[in-house]
């Protein structure tokens, strides 16, 4: 994944006006979805260096953080952020649970349908394994609150010493 990262910069670039035309132009276009994952995995590089970087507590996700967290919490006042797992994700009763959540959001945040790569354990890196896809508005949702919840504070890699 991390020669994937490396070329996605300037096709992330590239493919943003691409991706801003309506979808019915693309139909099942393998190139369109190569420029959706090119997106997905730009965006989890920026989420976690600013993760590594400033204190989560006092990041902002979007300019709907308050709205996005009452929302979520009132929906799923139990659902553990720090780890979750596709099956409490995407499990029959919950997708009907979160379609109902995030189309809740249509029209108030931009691209809330939008393809994005969320870690599944909070404390870990974006690695295959520990990566899911999901819809932007689900992202944030659960983001947010680890943010506020006090789960994100992740750890940058260790740096090789240099001789």
């Amino acid at each position: 994944m991390k020669g994937r990262i490396e070329e996605c910069g300037a096709g992330a670039i590239a493919a943003e006006g691409v991706l801003s035309r309506p979808a019915e132009e693309f139909m099942n276009d393998s190139n369109i979805e190569e420029l959706w994952l090119m997106r997905a995995i730009d965006h989890s590089v920026v989420h976690f260096n600013l993760l590594c970087s400033v204190d989560p507590a006092h990041l902002n996700l979007s300019s709907q953080d308050d709205v996005i967290y009452y929302k979520f919490r009132e929906k799923f006042p139990n659902l553990r952020v720090d780890c979750v797992s596709d099956d409490i994700l995407k499990n029959e009763v919950a997708k009907g649970e979160w379609r109902q959540f995030c189309e809740g959001f249509k029209g108030i945040i931009e691209d809330y349908n939008f393809a994005t790569l969320l870690r599944l354990d909070s404390s870990g890196e974006y690695t295959e394994e520990n990566t899911t896809l999901v819809p932007r508005i689900q992202f944030l949702a659960i983001e947010v609150a680890r943010n506020r919840e006090g789960c994100n504070h992740v750890k940058p890699p260790p740096q090789p010493c240099h001789s």
